[in-house]
């Protein structure tokens, strides 16, 4: 489905939440019903007319778009290439990690140690790689979706166990919305996979939480990072006491 198909669906589901009908969008805007019906159904506005439909119908034409740009067909992992390449730059990857938390280019900048110029180069390389779509003014959306994870033992995978979690685990965990619970248990395999499919649920809030939270300004934003694992084993130091 093309972008303009996507656009023209999500203000379609809008005006029907809303309880606005063809004929009262017609009245509103000084057409007639049938020119109304025309219009989406060959799927073909300009977008005067959809920031005039938004406005007269009080949906805010920004959550139209941004709803249009989410139901995009993404992927939800990287390619194997795609990873490697981050992972032999650390600043590609940390630029991508910002983008994966929509950071502007103005915020990377102000926050690490990055120049304007190197910044927009990095960008540019992370829209090479197929990672975001830049757009004018060094502006981006994202080209994977809301349920992005890494690759399964991929690059990143391995470049996190080697650098990153050590770190991650050297705080205390006792902040606010901090915690950090380590529960043994004996379950059959089926338990096993039901409380798998639940952390699968678990990420998914986590994904819809970072996304109706970008609506908030950046101060009122902080930086939580959910690092979960859950397999069959057991301590090494326990397992030599084994007889």
């Amino acid at each position: 489905m093309s972008s303009p198909d996507m656009l023209l669906d999500v203000l379609r589901a809008e005006l029907r939440a809303a309880g606005i009908t063809y004929k009262m969008l017609a009245d509103r805007i000084a057409m007639s019903e049938s020119s109304i019906k025309r219009m989406f159904g060959q799927k073909d506005m300009t977008l005067s007319r959809l920031a005039q439909i938004c406005q007269a119908a009080g949906i805010a034409m920004e959550d139209v778009l941004r709803r249009a740009a989410d139901a995009r067909p993404q992927a939800d992992t990287l390619t194997l290439i795609q990873e490697t390449a981050l992972v032999a730059n650390p600043r590609l990857l940390l630029v991508a990690i910002c983008c994966l938390g929509h950071w502007s280019l103005e915020q990377m900048v102000e926050t690490y140690r990055l120049s304007e110029p190197e910044c927009i180069g990095l960008l540019v390389e992370l829209d090479r790689l197929g990672v975001i779509e830049l757009k004018p003014l060094n502006r981006y959306t994202l080209r994977v979706s809301n349920a992005f994870r890494w690759l399964p033992d991929g690059p990143v995978q391995r470049f996190f166990r080697a650098h990153v979690v050590e770190d991650y685990f050297a705080g205390n965990f006792d902040g606010a919305g901090e915690t950090l619970m380590c529960l043994p248990a004996r379950l059959s395999l089926a338990s096993a996979a039901e409380l798998a499919e639940k952390i699968h649920q678990l990420a998914g809030e986590l994904a819809r939480m970072h996304r109706n939270d970008r609506r908030l300004p950046p101060q009122e934003r902080d930086g939580f990072t959910l690092l979960v694992g859950f397999r069959s084993w057991e301590f090494a130091a326990f397992t030599a006491l084994r007889r």
